[in-house]
């Protein structure tokens, strides 16, 4: 097993569990490891429960694993419970999704620009339509009806 971690280290694949990301801010849990991080604040917000009590009684392993938690949450490297790394900074949410209301007027406009082709196009088709009709009717292939 160690040398499917070195040969997948060696490679720079991703692990199964390195892939997904936390939906928990990494600003937020540094800021709390720096607050209380000797009392396992940050692993609570993380969801690390278990280590979090054992950080509350060692008083952060007695300043020891208080400060390899501030340098990995820096760093990006530390995980939730779920093993997904916190390494968005931000905290309201992701920044690719846009407030609905912003989505909705997107979708407007994507809507409104679909349209405008299409009609765009029917113009087009009609003009040429009208075209083919005027030329017969010149060649007098075309009865007048």
């Amino acid at each position: 097993m160690p040398s499917e971690a070195v040969s997948r280290y060696e490679s720079g694949e991703p692990g199964e569990r390195g892939r997904a990301v936390s939906e928990r801010s990494r600003a937020v849990a540094l800021g709390l490891a720096v607050v209380g991080g000797a009392f396992g604040l940050h692993r609570f917000y993380a969801g690390r429960v278990q280590s979090g009590i054992w950080m509350c009684l060692t008083l952060g392993g007695l300043g020891i694993w208080y400060l390899y938690d501030v340098v990995v949450i820096a760093a990006g490297d530390f995980r939730d419970a779920d093993g997904r790394r916190l390494v968005r900074w931000d905290v309201a949410g992701d920044e690719a999704d846009p407030p609905p209301g912003e989505r909705r007027v997107s979708d407007l406009e994507d809507r409104m620009l679909g349209l405008e082709s299409q009609v765009s196009e029917l113009a087009e088709r009609l003009d040429f339509t009208e075209r083919l009709l005027a030329q017969a009717r010149e060649k007098g292939t075309l009865p007048k009806g």
